[in-house]
C-alpha cells in the first residue's frame, strides 16, 4: 500500500503580503507604521494568503488594499462597511480586514459604521486616527480637537469631536481596542487580539499627519511624557501608571479617581482590568477617561465579548432553514409573482 506524501506547507513571510506598488504617503506619515504592523502580523494568523479580503474607503488610509498582497477592494467614501459586510455575510470562510479614516468612517461613514458594529460583522476594522482630512488637504475631521483651526475652520472649529471608542461602544460594538502608530510592538499584539476575535473588532490606531496636522498625538508618543499621559490596558491587571509606576486609578462610588500608590494605597486598592466586563459601561467609562484632567490616555482592549452571535452565521443559518422547509426557491417565479404588466 502506497502513501502519498504532502509537501510542507511553506510558513508566510511579512514579504509574501508586501505588493510591488510603489507606497504613496508622504514621508513620515504614520500609515508605513500601521502598513508594516499589519504585513507583519498576517503570516502569523494561521490563514491562507487567498483567504484575506482587505476593503478600504477614500482617503489617504483607503490606499491600503494596493499594498497588501492580498485580495482587496477600494470602495467609496464611506461605504467600505457595506461591502465589507456583504463579502463576510456571503463568504463567512474569509478573513476580512477594513481600513478606512477618521472621516471615512465617521463622517459620511458613519451611519454604516453604526450598523456593523451592532450586528456583529466579522470584521476587523483599522480606524487610522490623524484627527484631520489628509487626501483633501487638511479640512477638520470629525475627530478633530475643538477650536481646531484648519483650512476648512480659519477661526476654530465648534464641532464637539467624536470619540470613536466610545461610539464604538455605544453601538455594543463586541471588541474595541486602541494603539498608536509608533508602539510598534504593542500595535501587532492588539492586532493579533482583533484577529482572534470572532466578530466585530474595532480597532482604533493614533497616527500622525506630519504634512497637515504634525504631532496630533505628541502628548502621548514624546518619549519623556508617554509614561504619564498614556495608560497600558492589560486583562486582569490593576490600572497603573507613570514614569515609577506610583500612580493608580481606582473606583470612589460610580466614578474613577488617580491615587497616589504609597501611605497605605496598593495596587490591591486598585481597578483590576476586566476586557470580559458583561457591562459595556465599565469600557464606556474607560474611554472617557482621557477628557478629564490628570487622567491618562488609555491604549489597548478596553472591552473583548464574545457571547453575541456573528451577523453572517445567524443570516446563513436563517437561510438554511428557510431552504429545508421551502426549497431552493425559483428566481424567475418570484420576479412573475403578484402584479406583473406586459409593456407593449
Amino acid at each position: 500500500m502506497s502513501t502519498t506524501t504532502l509537501p510542507p506547507i511553506t510558513p508566510l513571510t511579512k514579504k509574501d503580503f508586501q505588493t510591488d506598488q510603489e507606497v504613496r504617503w508622504c514621508p513620515g506619515c504614520g500609515d508605513y507604521a500601521i502598513l508594516s504592523a499589519v504585513q507583519s502580523v498576517f503570516p502569523e494568523l494561521g490563514i491562507k494568503r487567498e483567504n484575506f479580503v482587505v476593503v478600504s474607503g477614500i482617503g489617504c488610509s483607503s490606499r491600503f488594499p494596493y499594498y497588501m498582497n492580498t485580495f482587496g477592494f477600494h470602495t467609496i467614501h464611506g461605504r467600505a462597511p457595506a461591502v465589507a459586510t456583504g463579502i463576510k455575510a456571503l463568504r463567512p470562510d474569509l478573513e476580512v480586514w477594513l481600513a478606512t479614516g477618521d472621516g471615512d468612517a465617521l463622517s459620511i461613514g458613519g451611519n454604516h459604521t453604526i450598523h456593523m458594529l451592532r450586528r456583529n460583522v466579522g470584521i476587523k476594522v483599522l480606524l487610522f486616527n490623524n484627527r484631520i482630512y489628509g487626501l483633501t488637504k487638511g479640512q477638520y475631521s470629525p475627530t478633530s480637537e475643538l477650536n481646531k483651526k484648519s483650512k476648512s475652520t480659519p477661526f476654530g472649529s465648534l464641532d464637539r469631536p467624536f470619540n470613536p471608542l466610545s461610539l464604538a461602544i455605544g453601538a455594543e460594538a463586541t471588541f474595541v481596542a486602541r494603539s498608536v502608530d509608533v508602539f510598534q510592538g504593542h500595535l501587532k499584539e492588539t492586532l493579533k487580539h482583533a484577529a482572534a476575535h470572532k466578530g466585530s473588532a474595532f480597532v482604533e490606531i493614533l497616527q500622525n499627519c506630519n504634512i497637515f496636522n504634525d504631532g496630533a498625538w505628541f502628548s502621548l508618543t514624546e518619549r519623556e511624557a508617554r509614561s504619564e499621559h498614556v495608560i497600558q490596558l492589560e486583562h486582569g491587571k490593576p490600572l497603573v501608571f507613570g514614569k515609577n509606576r506610583d500612580k493608580g486609578i481606582r473606583m470612589s462610588g460610580l466614578d474613577m479617581e488617580i491615587v497616589q500608590l504609597g501611605n497605605g494605597v496598593t495596587e490591591k486598592d486598585l481597578l483590576v482590568h476586566d476586557a470580559h466586563h458583561l457591562q459595556a459601561a465599565y469600557a464606556f467609562q474607560l474611554s472617557q477617561m482621557e477628557k478629564r484632567p490628570g487622567f491618562p490616555t488609555p491604549i489597548g482592549v478596553l472591552r473583548s465579548w464574545e457571547d453575541v452571535p456573528r451577523y453572517e452565521d445567524v443570516m446563513n443559518q436563517q437561510i438554511n432553514e428557510v431552504i429545508a422547509k421551502r426549497g431552493a426557491g425559483d428566481l424567475t417565479k418570484l420576479l412573475r409573482a403578484g402584479d406583473t404588466w406586459e409593456v407593449k
